[in-house]
């Protein structure tokens, strides 16, 4: 495994939306790491460190690989960060590194439930009346969430999060996944079918 600098990540939180997150000073950070300043590089890290770790935690099920896949993006960033060619934002970037890391780590360690969209129909979602959302707790809910998005294939996970969590555009995603735009919402409405499924048709008062 190729190791980078790394530092502590910081215990303040990251903007949580790609929209939000600030692109002009993350080109900045990456000029400077182009110029091997560990101090930019640093300050990278910290920025991108929470975000990645949510992203590989929902691709990758053995746990023990969302560090050493993050470690094996940034490492790419440190020694690679001349490739930035400028065409997207920083954080498409550093995300797609970080979607091919996951998907050869899971080429390593099989997912059992990497199906496709066409392979719904062989992996019903769960009961709707196995999850009474009207009487679960905050932690409850996000715990089903969690549950229902590992039971969607690697690039419908994929798709969810990074929509969801991370604020990317269609766009956005379809540079991270490296497919046609038209792809990634095939996979979302597919994903959206199963999830909706899995909360009795109330997806949008949990995502």
């Amino acid at each position: 495994m190729n190791t980078a600098p790394t530092p502590q990540p910081s215990s303040r939180p990251a903007a949580a939306a790609g929209g939000l997150h600030d692109d002009a000073e993350d080109r900045r950070l990456v000029a400077c790491v182009c110029a091997h300043e560990l101090a930019a590089f640093e300050s990278l890290y910290r920025r991108y460190h929470p975000r990645l770790c949510r992203f590989l935690h929902r691709m990758l099920r053995p746990e023990h690989l969302v560090e050493e896949v993050l470690d094996d993006t940034m490492y790419v960033v440190w020694k690679q960060a001349e490739r930035f060619n400028g065409t997207s934002k920083v954080s498409t970037w550093i995300f797609a590194i970080a979607y091919r890391k996951a998907l050869k780590a899971l080429s390593r360690h099989e997912d059992p439930v990497a199906t496709t969209a066409e392979d719904d129909a062989d992996h019903p979602a769960a009961d709707p009346s196995e999850r009474p959302e009207a009487r679960m707790s905050l932690a409850q809910a996000r715990a089903a969430i969690d549950s229902a998005l590992r039971a969607l294939s690697a690039d419908q996970r994929a798709a969810v999060e990074l929509t969801y969590f991370h604020g990317f555009s269609y766009p956005e995603i379809a540079q991270i996944v490296d497919c046609p735009t038209d792809t990634v919402k095939t996979r979302m409405f597919h994903a959206r079918k199963r999830l909706r499924t899995a909360f009795g048709g109330q997806l949008d008062d949990w995502l």
